[in-house]
């Protein structure tokens, strides 16, 4: 099949995708693309959110449609890196054999990823760097497609461990989820108050999101597109000649390179899409706040005034 065609099928097939998520998933469509953006482009997504906005049930629900594995592990404080890595017993014949942890799945849901140790955390960031594993000097390879969505909960961060920032710039995406409105609300609460079942078809196999994923790497990019998302992270960094007085006024740090190649990875993955075979400038902005957020470290000032990163992000473009 030819990369128009293949396009032009991937177009079609995300139709029907949200039409399933659809089913279950009332509304958060932004959300819903982003996740998918960024399993297209073979990304990691971390989704912060107030608990009870269907966090698990959309990773679930997006998992089953995509027709991947699905794994959920709670983040606790004694949670150890052999709960999710696995670990070597002995068996009956005195043999160490290896039990793969839950991290051996396509889709794993990090859920509140902030509440474990760093020692953990280093775990699983080492796994969404290489897509392997090493226990005990045995190098394990992940199955592919290899994706995880950690969650994180905005409000409680009393006994928590939050992320350094070289671990969170390991996440492509940082997504945050808001209330639905009045009337999604109460089309959620009749949806599931009833007995009614719903179920969700897959509609991919494990290959063909590969295949996809690969496909969104061919797609060629103009070097206007390229120096457009370049020179929006260099001016994200309050230090660089190209960044503006409010950047330096309200900025610590701004986003590194894997910011740029995020953004066009991502701009490539929502240009396929919409049905385009090379991403404009358009493109890296649709993208650019779900990217750039979680990678820009605001200084006391913006806190005390009540500077968002969205506000940063907004005002650069």
């Amino acid at each position: 099949m030819s990369d128009v065609a293949a396009i032009e099928r991937l177009v079609q097939k995300r139709i029907e995708l949200k039409k399933e998520i659809s089913k279950v998933i009332i509304g958060q469509e932004e959300v819903v693309d982003q996740i998918l953006l960024s399993i297209f482009s073979g990304g990691h997504a971390l989704l912060v959110g107030v608990p009870g906005l269907a966090k698990t049930l959309m990773v679930n629900t997006i998992s089953q449609a995509l027709g991947l594995d699905f794994k959920r592990i709670q983040f606790t404080p004694d949670l150890m890196p052999s709960d999710i890595l696995g670990s070597e017993i002995l068996d009956e014949n005195r043999q160490f054999k290896f039990i793969k942890g839950p991290i051996f799945s396509n889709i794993i849901l990090a859920d509140e990823i902030n509440r474990t140790p760093p020692k953990t955390q280093a775990a699983l960031l080492e796994a969404m760097q290489e897509r392997a594993v090493t226990i005990a000097g045995q190098h394990y390879k992940l199955s592919l497609p290899y994706f995880v969505l950690a969650t994180q909960n905005p409000i409680e961060q009393e006994g928590t461990y939050p992320l350094p920032e070289a671990q969170l710039d390991r996440f492509m995406f940082a997504i945050k989820l808001d209330y639905p409105t009045y009337d999604e609300e109460v089309q959620v609460v009749k949806s599931t108050t009833s007995d009614e079942k719903v179920t969700v078809n897959p509609l991919f196999s494990a290959q063909e999101i590969i295949d996809f994923q690969q496909l969104i790497r061919r797609i060629p990019v103009a070097d206007n597109v390229i120096e457009y998302a370049v020179s929006l992270v260099s001016k994200t960094r309050p230090n660089n000649p190209l960044s503006n007085d409010f950047v330096k006024n309200y900025l610590d740090w701004g986003a590194g390179p894997r910011a740029s190649q995020n953004l066009i990875l991502a701009a490539k993955a929502n240009a396929a899409f919409n049905g385009k075979f090379s991403p404009d400038i358009e493109d890296v902005k649709a993208v650019a706040t779900g990217i750039l957020r979680h990678r820009i470290i605001k200084n006391y000032k913006a806190d005390a005034e009540g500077i968002t990163e969205e506000a940063i992000v907004s005002k650069l473009l």
